[in-house]
């Protein structure tokens, strides 16, 4: 088994599917390790530090995929800029791809792979479960975005975050409201207590006031059923246009009153939802800063754009799509790490992939599989597009 890991060729993705350190545990199962020359690089992973871990150095991406049984990389298969073929192109047929892949966002894609017999496994498709911890990558990336985002609010207000006892008077803490407790926000509530704030922190589900009071924190409260607010796996569920308009009546009054606002809210495979609007953000004070951690799906607030940094009526807007990628040390280690766990469950001790589909850690992430579509969201929407007129798809 040769699991390839190339270089990323999405813009702005400066992480690595696998790092240095954790290529020992994998070769342990007899795989071999083939990496990109400068796959690396800007995740200050040289080529010399993946030959000193054992791996082999392929001089491009062709050589890559041609030689690879399974590739591990970070972001979703793209159209390779040098190349000019699709990343899912390359991949040799019948081969295993791991990465990022939001197949309901790219069906083609899945077509693609699904045509060429090859497998695939969606990270952020993995369950949320106590046996998957170790392999979450979403967790580990979000955490890093919800650290990320209070740092970049901190830059971007212009006063301090503590409350100062200074010789020319008090200077009084920043308030900051976070929007969606989970992952990132947590982080985001626990970064910017460190930095001195004084933090809200909003959920549509009640269950996880405990955790934002721990962080010290308090808890905005919107009266609302705990099993109409997530769904089995624990994430946010979509809410009627009834709730989300009681949600942004509650939210109004705490946000003009707040200096930093930092979203996180995101429902899995939906367009994020609207929290934050127009009128909202001109009731700020100027000088406010808003973080949209839901920019690259749609965004949290209305003035947001994806990559773009936006001031309206004196508040700053910020949209980024990719904060981990501003830490491609620390979140390329996290990311491998996820991965290696992962792939230790789904390999044999001789290195070759075990697909069984019984069990939740193998079946949860998987896309496509033998020449068929298992991801069933997806499979709905290809059934959709052959519908449609625009291909078949078994």
């Amino acid at each position: 088994m040769i699991v390839g890991v190339p270089r990323e060729v999405i813009p702005g993705e400066t992480r690595v599917g696998l790092v240095p350190e954790t290529l020992e545990k994998l070769k342990k199962l007899s795989v071999d390790i083939l990496v990109e020359s400068g796959a690396g690089a800007a995740s200050l992973n040289s080529d010399a530090s993946y030959l000193n871990a054992g791996a082999r150095i392929a001089s491009g991406a062709e050589e890559l995929y041609a030689n690879s049984d399974l590739v591990v990389k970070v972001g979703e298969p793209v159209t390779h800029p040098t190349l000019d073929k699709h990343e899912a192109d390359l991949l040799k047929e019948g081969s295993s791809l791991v990465s990022f892949l939001f197949p309901t966002l790219a069906p083609d894609v899945v077509r693609n792979l699904q045509t060429r017999g090859v497998t695939s496994f969606a990270l952020e498709l993995m369950p949320r479960i106590t046996r998957a911890q170790s392999m979450d990558v979403l967790s580990s990336m979000s955490s890093i975005a919800g650290y990320k985002a209070v740092l970049k609010a901190a830059d971007h207000l212009p006063r301090y975050f503590p409350m100062l006892m200074t010789a020319a008077g008090t200077i009084t803490a920043a308030r900051v409201l976070i929007l969606g407790a989970g992952v990132a926000g947590l982080q985001a509530i626990a970064t910017a207590r460190r930095l001195g704030a004084v933090v809200e922190a909003f959920d549509i589900r009640p269950v996880v006031k405990e955790q934002v009071e721990s962080l010290g924190a308090r808890f905005v409260e919107l009266e609302v059923q705990s099993e109409e607010a997530q769904d089995s796996g624990g994430y946010a569920r979509e809410q009627s246009a009834d709730a989300q308009e009681r949600v942004r009546q509650l939210l109004h009054e705490h946000i003009k009153k707040s200096d930093v606002v930092i979203t996180t809210a995101l429902v899995p495979g939906k367009k994020a939802p609207t929290l934050v609007t127009t009128e909202m953000v001109r009731d700020m004070r100027e000088g406010s800063v808003v973080v949209d951690l839901a920019a690259a799906q749609g965004g949290n607030c209305e003035l947001t754009r994806a990559g773009e940094d936006v001031v309206d009526h004196g508040v700053k807007i910020l949209g980024p799509e990719n904060l981990p990628a501003d830490m491609a040390f620390q979140s390329s280690q996290l990311f491998s790490r996820n991965v290696t766990a992962f792939l230790l469950h789904l390999l044999d001790e001789n290195g070759e992939i075990q697909i069984d589909l019984e069990d939740e850690l193998t079946r949860g992430p998987i896309v496509t599989h033998g020449g068929e579509v298992l991801h069933e969201v997806t499979a709905q929407a290809l059934e959709a597009m052959a519908g449609g007129g625009e291909g078949g798809a078994s």
